[in-house]
């Protein structure tokens, strides 16, 4: 199948083949968010995943540089043990990157992101580059580090929903912005002819009919005065094995020309971060919330 729009190279969009659905729930139940940050006088992206299958939870750090080459990974497992709380250091861009967390009072609701009682810091020269969590003044007090005008920003979101009719999130369609509720609802299953309706905040913002004839495709809504593109790939749900997910696409459109480029075909939209957008650009991004909806036997 067709990849969607790649703004982050290896961390791009991409629709799951129905062959590789197979994969159960707890594997899949993963959220990963993208922040842009700078590193050493260069733009990163520091890349934070939380898992949850089995065995508990973990968390992932990754730092990539603007071009989406891997700089370096920090895994914590086993959090039963002795890593609950720590720090790691990493060499990146020639700077030395102290990574802390203290999960010890997390709380965590069904999904694999904590809700609170936790921290997650990066710290370059003394400053806390990204700082996650409500415990910030515990953070502070334990990096000794000093806050910068403006924090990281979160620029990409992915994470894999669950249901059988209805498919919901919290979601947040620029920095700092307000949170929102995001209902997917599509029913395959008891409707011949079925449609897909996406909701935000209660209110119906897009209705496609006749799904089976645009199972694939996108429409611009508006949330907060920001135009935002939805991409939606049904395929799997209307055509695949009962294991195949769906995936959706929430990208703001900053500028006429990103509204254009957005509104391409997913096959040309194949590009790496670094053609899509480089350095001198990168103050300027936008935001992607994509969703792999599962559907719950």
């Amino acid at each position: 199948m067709k990849d969607f729009p790649s703004c982050f190279g290896e961390n791009g969009v991409q629709v799951e083949d129905s062959s590789s659905s197979s994969a159960n729930k707890s594997a899949q139940n993963v959220v990963t968010c993208v922040y842009q940050c700078r590193v050493g006088g260069s733009s990163c992206l520091i890349t934070i995943t939380w898992s949850k299958n089995l065995m508990g939870h973990s968390l992932g750090v990754g730092i990539d540089d603007s071009s989406s080459q891997s700089l370096c990974k920090v895994d914590v497992k086993s959090w039963g043990f002795s890593k609950r709380k720590g720090c790691k250091s990493v060499e990146v861009n020639s700077c030395k990157v102290d990574v802390y967390w203290d999960l010890t009072s997390a709380k965590f609701g069904s999904g694999p992101e904590p809700s609170g009682g936790f921290y997650v810091g990066a710290v370059v020269d003394g400053q806390m580059v990204l700082l996650l969590g409500d415990l910030r003044k515990e953070a502070f007090k334990k990096t000794n580090a000093n806050p910068l005008p403006h924090n990281a920003v979160l620029i990409a979101k992915k994470e894999h929903v669950f249901g059988k009719k209805l498919y919901g999130t919290k979601a947040v369609f620029c920095d700092n912005g307000q949170i929102h509720d995001l209902v997917i609802e599509c029913d395959t299953a008891s409707v011949s002819d079925p449609s897909l309706v996406i909701r935000i905040d209660s209110k119906t913002v897009m209705q496609v009919k006749r799904l089976r004839w645009k199972f694939r495709g996108n429409h611009t809504i508006l949330v907060d005065g920001l135009a935002v593109e939805v991409f939606w790939d049904v395929h799997n749900w209307l055509f695949g094995t009962s294991l195949g997910n769906a995936v959706f696409m929430f990208r703001t459109c900053l500028s006429v020309a990103d509204k254009l480029w957005a509104s391409q075909p997913p096959s040309d939209l194949a590009w790496s971060f670094s053609e899509r957008f480089p350095e001198t650009k990168l103050q300027g991004l936008g935001f992607s919330l994509t969703l792999y909806a599962w559907k719950n036997q």
